[in-house]
């Protein structure tokens, strides 16, 4: 696992570093769920992690590795909301100034929380290129240091700790499975997982409508997202130049799965374990329920990080 953006001991320095900070969230397990699935699950909630997903982790780890002259001069973001929320609410714990770009299509439940955790926030049209270009002159105009939703050796170590602390509590796991949008969940789990144990596959669900991650692994070769359409608005970007290379070279497998398939998942969830959780973290569930997933693999220990719960009841 050496030569990639974080290694193993950066995920392990990156707990030591944010623990105080973040919740050690639960391990839930689901009898009727595994009977469904044909095997034994293991659900590590995100849900209940601070700001209610695993971002918190990554934003946390990366800003406080800030140098003190760049926290007198704040952060800046852009992201749709978990991402959003994160540094919103870590440079707040810091003492720092936070600016957040946000798309004018982002959930309103998401964009009044990082406005309640202090951060400025700045609407902008929902292309990555507005994003960016808006995020650019924020960083120009205040000297605030950007801090990447996914694509950052400290991001991806930070969001691998949520796979470190699963193989704590549930050390003889067959496979993992996570959602991929940018890739800062599944890279940092496969940093995790497969450094610790080099025999655990890692799989990633992801939505049908923004399939670049599955359609790159199958080529062999980064392909950029374009124009994707979802009810998983956290997993709308592409991967990026840290992430791709990790997937590709450790990812077994990427299920795709569609809107039907994530909403039945999210239900299923709600009704059978009583938790919330949102589209994108309903994505890894409807991957392992779906009849894409090895069958024949001998999986029958699976982890399903749930990365979050922040959905709009609405």
């Amino acid at each position: 696992m050496s030569g990639y953006a974080a290694t193993l001991e950066d995920v392990r320095r990156a707990h030591g570093r944010i623990h105080r900070f973040v919740h050690r969230t639960p391990v839930l397990t689901c009898v009727s769920i595994d009977r469904i699935a044909g095997r034994r699950l293991f659900f590590k909630c995100e849900n209940f992690q601070k700001v209610g997903a695993f971002k918190f982790r990554g934003a946390c780890n990366a800003i406080l590795q800030l140098p003190q002259a760049a926290c007198g001069r704040g952060v800046v973001t852009h992201s749709s909301g978990n991402h959003a929320q994160a540094v919103a609410l870590a440079a707040s714990v810091q003492g720092i100034a936070a600016h957040v770009v946000m798309p004018i299509s982002a959930a309103a439940v998401k964009r009044r929380a990082v406005e309640e955790y202090g951060a400025a926030v700045y609407p902008c049209e929902p292309t990555l290129a507005a994003r960016e270009r808006v995020a650019a002159e924020v960083a120009e105009r205040t000297g605030a240091t950007f801090i990447p939703p996914f694509d950052h050796p400290h991001v991806i170590a930070g969001q691998g700790t949520a796979a470190l602390e699963l193989l704590e509590a549930v050390p003889q796991l067959d496979a993992i499975v996570a959602p991929v949008g940018g890739g800062g969940l599944l890279s940092g789990t496969c940093i995790a997982a497969r450094g610790i144990d080099p025999a655990i596959r890692v799989f990633a669900g992801e939505p049908a409508g923004a399939d670049d991650a599955a359609r790159s692994l199958a080529a062999g070769r980064l392909i950029p997202q374009t124009a994707p359409n979802t009810i998983a608005d956290g997993l709308l970007t592409s991967l990026g130049e840290y992430t791709w290379p990790i997937i590709r070279d450790h990812v077994a497998g990427i299920i795709t799965v569609s809107d039907d398939e994530i909403r039945a998942a999210m239900r299923l969830v709600w009704e059978r374990m009583k938790i919330v959780i949102e589209p994108s973290a309903a994505v890894a569930v409807a991957a392992v329920l779906s009849s894409q997933f090895p069958r024949d693999s001998p999986a029958r220990r699976v982890g399903i990080i749930l990365s979050g719960g922040n959905v709009d009841l609405g």
